[in-house]
């Protein structure tokens, strides 16, 4: 299938700047990792809304992020000629290790989760302090997947590219210039050492995006699909799609 993505980034550039105007917000807020998403994110935020109304924010955990992930993100900021602070969460997970009795160190999911919290929060205080709005850099893969931390990097305002699959993120990145190095890097949430998104979802993109639009935009059988593709994996994301379910709805409540 074709992909259009002149008409894609006309899309999602209208859908920003008519969900900051609905919101009366000022701008726009987004975290900057140096990887594709969000960088794709700020290309778009930026052709949106404006240089001058957009804030990125690095936000580095010492002897996590790595150097070439902080460059990249600095030079996205310098192309885009956009505000940024760089503010380092080392001492605030330090902070919450004081201050919770029982903190584990060697738990990396709780101790990751943690960390996309406290980005989240550092997002949100800036962008009240400006009157802005938090703009999420998920794609559709992790959202199905439900390959994000719960008020964590999946606590924002709106989501731009949550309807591209990560292999369209790359397509429409190529055809919006960003720069090569950022496209073809190893992605990565940065939560621990040596942790690739890949390496956690147990399947390579290329082949979650086929799985995930065969069973879930095109609607097919569950049998027709592992016909098509590994089984193990095929089971690996319908687990992941049941699993994260409640990441992708609201808090139930009683219905009395």
């Amino acid at each position: 299938m074709t992909i259009n993505y002149p008409s894609i980034k006309d899309k999602i550039v209208a859908f920003i700047s008519s969900k900051v105007q609905e919101s009366g917000a000022s701008g726009a807020v987004i975290g900057l990792s140096g990887g594709i998403d969000s960088t794709l994110t700020a290309y778009l935020a930026v052709e949106a809304l404006g240089s001058e109304n957009v804030l990125g924010l690095l936000l580095p955990e010492k002897g996590i992020t790595t150097d070439e992930d902080i460059e990249d993100a600095q030079e996205v900021v310098k192309i885009l000629g956009i505000g940024h602070k760089v503010i380092e969460i080392s001492p605030v997970i330090r902070s919450f290790s004081k201050a919770i009795p029982d903190f584990d160190k060697t738990a990396l999911p709780a101790k990751g989760n943690l960390k996309a919290r406290t980005r989240m929060c550092i997002l949100y205080y800036h962008a009240n302090l400006m009157h802005r709005m938090v703009v999420g850099t998920g794609n559709r893969t992790e959202l199905l997947l439900g390959y994000f931390t719960k008020y964590g990097d999946g606590g924002v305002d709106i989501e731009p590219i949550g309807g591209l699959y990560k292999t369209q993120v790359r397509g429409l990145a190529r055809y919006m210039g960003i720069p090569a190095g950022i496209i073809d890097k190893t992605p990565t949430a940065g939560l621990w050492k040596g942790q690739t998104d890949e390496g956690e979802l147990g399947v390579p993109y290329e082949t979650a995006d086929k799985i995930l639009a065969m069973l879930v935009d095109e609607k097919k059988e569950l049998s027709a699909v592992r016909k098509v593709f590994s089984p193990a994996h095929v089971d690996r994301l319908v687990a992941l799609l049941h699993a994260n379910e409640h990441k992708r709805i609201p808090p139930l409540s009683c219905d009395l």
